[in-house]
């Protein structure tokens, strides 16, 4: 991604100014206490937190409430973001941690980014992470019947979510609402709480995932 492009002017229209911006922090509280909410219910700790290509950091406030022990960094390629906020300075595409995050954060990000460099950024995720990611960009779909184009920026990269998802699946399995989860982490869920209900899934025997408790949690359903 080009400094050019995410400049101070750019974030002042699309983040900060109530008659253009995109988003709000009252949706970003929404957005982070859903993914906190998805992962305490899979049974998935989260302890550090990547986001990638943080921007303002309208996250990090959000998480430090919806995910209070859990330590947030914050990952942008703009020169401007990271001198004012103190951002770690680097790219989703190449970006390699000493330790992976439990969860990454990588929200419209990737559209802004050429197939190559897209392709590269999905295929670096797993190196990233180490349970989780959030995932979410602006589709060919998106911009023709969801989004408000009078406030979604134009120059981006429009692909199908097919795109997207054909190399998210190649290392992670779908948990819903955006979060992914990567292969071998198995979730504590009821069986048609999943997002592959219907669909046999075979497992390699006696196989433990990372996150995975010593031995399986147990829920008792309430009549009511």
């Amino acid at each position: 991604m080009g400094n050019d492009l995410f400049s101070a002017a750019y974030f002042r229209k699309f983040y900060l100014d109530p008659k253009t911006r995109v988003t709000t922090p009252a949706e970003m509280r929404v957005r982070a206490m859903l993914i906190a909410s998805v992962l305490r219910h899979a049974a998935v700790p989260v302890r550090r937190i990547l986001d990638a290509g943080c921007g303002i950091g309208l996250l990090r406030g959000a998480f430090a409430a919806a995910l209070p022990r859990a330590r947030y960094t914050g990952l942008e390629a703009s020169e401007y973001l990271c001198e004012r906020y103190g951002w770690t300075p680097g790219s989703i595409v190449d970006f390699a941690p000493r330790a992976p995050y439990d969860l990454v954060i990588c929200y419209d990000v990737l559209q802004y980014l050429a197939d190559r460099d897209a392709r590269r950024a999905l295929l670096n995720l797993p190196a990233l992470c180490r349970a989780a990611v959030y995932f979410s960009a602006l589709t060919a779909q998106d911009w023709a019947q969801n989004c408000d184009r009078s406030r979604t920026d134009p120059e981006v990269h429009l692909r199908t979510g097919a795109w997207y998802r054909r190399f998210l699946q190649q290392n992670f399995s779908y948990l819903g609402f955006g979060v992914w989860l990567l292969r071998g982490v198995t979730p504590v869920l009821w069986e048609l709480e999943r997002a592959d209900a219907g669909v046999t899934v075979s497992r390699a025997p006696n196989s433990r995932a990372p996150h995975a408790p010593a031995r399986p949690r147990l829920r008792r359903r309430v009549r009511r």
